[in-house]
């Protein structure tokens, strides 16, 4: 077993070992998509509005790109931060372990963990509300992943620029919020004002929302879309590996 699959096995027994984190990671996403089943009026009737389709099978994907934002901008930016602060990444740079190897690991398990609530809450959504499966499955998993290391990126670049885990955790929740605007939380990406939907396109969690609810109704995500969680990716993930801070 090479030294990073051994970094990420010792990273999911940490994270699994945070009922809190985990919570929010892998269960929130099914427990909110059932309570929005049951308990917001019409969600389970078609929709002149949403072109027929039910506002449940619109709001799946959308908690799933709600869940995207959780656990990077909550979860993954606290975390980084704190290992800097309490010098784990300092000691790591001794070692033949690079730091950047413990980045590359919590990703890893954090992309796993969202992937793995994607599939409970579909799951949950398919059982009690009849939600079909998506109907692009690649285009679906394509663009999960890339709007999930987009996201990524976002929250080390955070990490790597503010100087302690509180200012992280601050940054991180002004970040948040607006994200979860832009990626249709509120107002569907369907029922929003053309500006805001356009402008929404060149955010990442925003063309992560449109992107999987495209590959849901079984469309490929459109190249703009791709683009720019794709930019976002490599972008702001290289500028975070560049001015990281390790100590």
């Amino acid at each position: 077993m090479t030294a990073l699959a051994k970094i990420v096995r010792v990273e999911a027994k940490l994270f699994l070992r945070d009922p809190v984190g985990t919570f929010f990671a892998i269960a929130f996403p099914a427990l909110l998509i059932l309570v929005l089943g049951l308990a917001m009026p019409g969600t389970r009737d078609p929709s002149e509005e949403l072109g027929g389709r039910r506002p449940v099978e619109i709001y799946l994907p959308i908690t799933m790109t709600l869940a995207i934002a959780t656990v990077t901008m909550v979860t993954l930016v606290a975390v980084v931060a704190s290992y800097r602060e309490r010098g784990v990444l300092r000691r790591l740079s001794t070692t033949p372990v690079s730091p950047m190897a413990l980045l590359v690991a919590q990703v890893a398990v954090n992309v796993a963990a969202l992937l793995v609530a994607c599939g409970l809450a579909w799951l949950v959504a398919a059982t009690v509300f009849d939600v079909s499966p998506p109907g692009n499955v690649v285009g679906f998993v394509l663009a999960f992943t890339l709007g999930s290391s987009a996201m990524c990126a976002v929250a080390l670049l955070v990490a790597a620029v503010t100087p302690s885990a509180r200012a992280s955790s601050g940054v991180g929740q002004l970040i948040y919020f607006p994200m979860m605007f832009f990626a249709g939380v509120w107002t569907p990406g369907p029922l929003m004002p053309d500006l805001v939907r356009k402008i929404a396109d060149f955010t990442p969690l925003g063309a992560a929302s449109q992107a999987v609810q495209d590959a849901w109704a079984g469309s490929w995500p459109t190249l703009l879309h791709l683009a720019v969680m794709a930019a976002f990716t490599v972008v702001l993930g290289g500028f975070a590996a560049r001015y990281f801070r390790w100590e």
